[in-house]
């Protein structure tokens, strides 16, 4: 006897959405001619929102692996999107940082990203909307509150 699987639960919902919206985001990121893969897009749009950041943490952000990740530094350093500077607090670490080039790149992804926003609210009333983004929010900081409690309780425990 098969356990029964509720496909509007939120685990699959969200997950849904997220496939859905990066395949439309990868589409219509590739149709812009921003000179940008997806990835490279990701890339800048998760610098953006972290500021100066180290290559590492950007690639847990993001959900990549680190070797990943500096295959698309690499390829925005190129385009002269993104500089990588030392760490003054580590030298063996270095930092990813936007450059004044970013804003065109940045304002492309924006806009993809605003129109596949307009395609998922299209039906939904807009105090609705604002409504489930707050709860999306509260449910995402809901989740990091219990990781970071469960880290502390790990970390007295291994003291």
């Amino acid at each position: 006897m098969s356990a029964a699987i509720d496909p509007n639960s939120f685990g699959f919902l969200i997950t849904d959405l997220s496939r859905l919206i990066r395949a439309e985001m990868d589409r219509r990121i590739s149709e812009a001619g921003l000179g940008l893969t997806p990835g490279e897009s990701r890339t800048l749009a998760h610098a953006a929102r972290a500021g100066v950041v180290r290559q590492n943490v950007l690639a847990e952000r993001i959900g990549i692996e680190a070797m990943t990740l500096s295959t698309y530094v690499d390829r925005l350093e190129a385009k002269g999107l993104v500089e990588r500077v030392p760490d003054p607090d580590d030298r063996r670490a270095k930092l990813v940082r936007l450059t004044e080039a970013a804003s065109d790149a940045l304002g492309g992804v924006n806009s993809a990203a605003a129109s596949i926003r307009a395609d998922a609210s299209a039906s939904i009333d807009p105090a609705d909307w604002a409504t489930l983004l707050g709860l999306l929010r509260q449910a995402r900081d809901n989740l990091a509150e219990a990781r970071a409690a469960q880290s502390r309780a790990r970390e007295e425990t291994d003291a």
